[in-house]
């Protein structure tokens, strides 16, 4: 691995740090919060579904690049 490969990732695993310990504080924070059953279930469909929408898309880029819809068209 390059130099720049290690502290690019050195740098974002940095700030994946910052922003989950950030969470944890905000959380701790707000104090007792009682969520439901139905909300975590709201919470769960969230993420599962803002997953699959990157993962998706994610998908098309790659099947568009490697299928040649990317490439410069001669107009």
């Amino acid at each position: 691995m390059s130099r720049k490969t290690t502290i690019l990732v050195i740098t974002l695993f940095a700030l994946l740090a910052l922003a989950a310990a950030g969470a944890i504080i905000v959380w701790m924070r707000i104090g007792d919060v009682a969520i439901s059953m139905h909300g975590f279930l709201a919470l769960g469909l969230g993420v599962l579904l803002t997953f699959g929408l990157g993962a998706g898309l994610m998908f098309l880029v790659f099947y568009s690049n490697r299928h040649g819809y990317d490439d410069a068209t001669d107009k």
